[in-house]
């Protein structure tokens, strides 16, 4: 996340709250408190109730202590980040300054801009908004948080476009295609953009051998099928064989 930026929050890799260009996290004492923090900052649209921030960092059988520890909790949190920061006392909303940067929510917006600019055949757009998407996915992540999800999308959005581009970047398609089918194995988008970028790259016989190990994936596994886009990008295949 740029640097120069005065009030960013960082949730993937190592928790960064920057409010005013000071660095909060550090005072946060322990996972717990920042496990807090992230969940606070993830729900700030909305007020949380202290029921719901003991479920959150507890589970559905808390300890017998988890209100006086959140208590604690929350304390801690209003010395970190500033009293004025954390409103209300029985249900809880926590105050950034509107122009707050959270890397989730940035990766979140980089992977819309990318999908749309795949839509619109834009793929130097693209490949941009997807690398920017897969930064953030990549750390680590904290509790609550889950960028999993921007992680596929992304590496979707970077073979669409690798493959648009052409060239070398065929071949950065092709590895964000094995990449996605490592991680979601029946999801057909993955096999599809690994057939395409193989076909590029002149390897069509090894394209329809892609094909064959998801249709053995997907009966084996699932009893099914593949969709009729995978299906006919099969056929294109098969006749360009022949031909």
């Amino acid at each position: 996340m740029p640097a120069g930026i005065a009030n960013r929050v960082q949730l993937c890799g190592e928790l960064s709250v920057v409010l005013d260009g000071r660095e909060c996290a550090t005072a946060l004492r322990g996972r717990q408190a920042r496990a807090l923090c992230t969940y606070l900052v993830l729900e700030r649209n909305r007020l949380v109730d202290r029921y719901d921030l003991i479920e959150a960092l507890w589970g559905t059988e808390p300890p017998p202590a988890a209100g006086e520890a959140l208590r604690s909790l929350l304390s801690n949190l209003r010395r970190a980040l500033g009293a004025e920061r954390l409103a209300g006392r029985e249900e809880l909303r926590l105050r950034l300054p509107a122009d707050t940067r959270v890397d989730v929510e940035a990766a979140a917006r980089a992977i819309h801009d990318a999908e749309s600019a795949v839509a619109l055949a834009q793929w130097e757009r693209a490949w941009i908004a997807a690398h920017v998407a897969m930064n953030v996915a990549s750390r680590p992540l904290l509790p609550r948080v889950s960028a999993a999800w921007i992680r596929m999308r992304a590496l979707e959005a970077l073979a669409a476009s690798g493959l648009g581009l052409g060239g070398p970047e065929i071949h950065t398609a092709r590895r964000a295609a094995d990449a996605l089918i490592d991680a979601e194995p029946y999801r057909e988008s993955g096999y599809r953009l690994l057939m395409r970028a193989l076909r590029a790259e002149g390897n069509s016989p090894q394209a329809l051998l892609v094909f064959d190990r998801l249709r053995t994936t997907l009966r084996d596994e699932l009893g099914v099928t593949p969709t009729e886009s995978t299906l006919a990008l099969h056929q294109e295949l098969l006749a360009e064989s022949v031909g």
